[in-house]
């Protein structure tokens, strides 16, 4: 059984950072890819970055020069660097992985609560 852990949420002021990580565990098949959406308080969930096998990386707009995803294919790890935190940055962060030919997915973690506040 597919298994994501996110760690990494916390409590930051404006202008900080966090460092935002997750951990796939459960699949014999390779990645496609990994990537991070965000939902706020009574909005929808939405695409934050996304980052191939490949590396090939996408964001959304909103965080673009402030956020840096990466992977490790071999240890089935992504991370989500966020610098220059911004309240509007405030929501539950999820974790999204994708396996190769595995119709089951896509497989989401738990979510992780990324404040923003002074």
């Amino acid at each position: 059984q597919v298994q994501l852990v996110e760690s990494g949420g916390g409590l930051v002021q404006p202008g900080g950072s966090l460092r935002l990580s997750c951990a796939a565990s459960g699949s014999s098949r390779s990645l496609s890819n990994m990537g991070w959406y965000r939902q706020a308080l009574g909005k929808e969930r939405d695409l934050v970055a996304i980052i191939s096998s490949r590396g090939n990386t996408n964001y959304a707009d909103s965080v673009k020069g402030r956020f840096t995803i990466s992977m490790d294919n071999g240890k089935n790890t992504v991370t989500l660097q966020m610098n220059n935190l911004e309240p509007e940055d405030t929501a539950v962060y999820y974790c999204k992985a994708n396996f190769l030919f595995d119709i089951r997915g896509p497989y989401w973690g738990q979510g992780t609560q990324v404040t923003v506040s002074s």
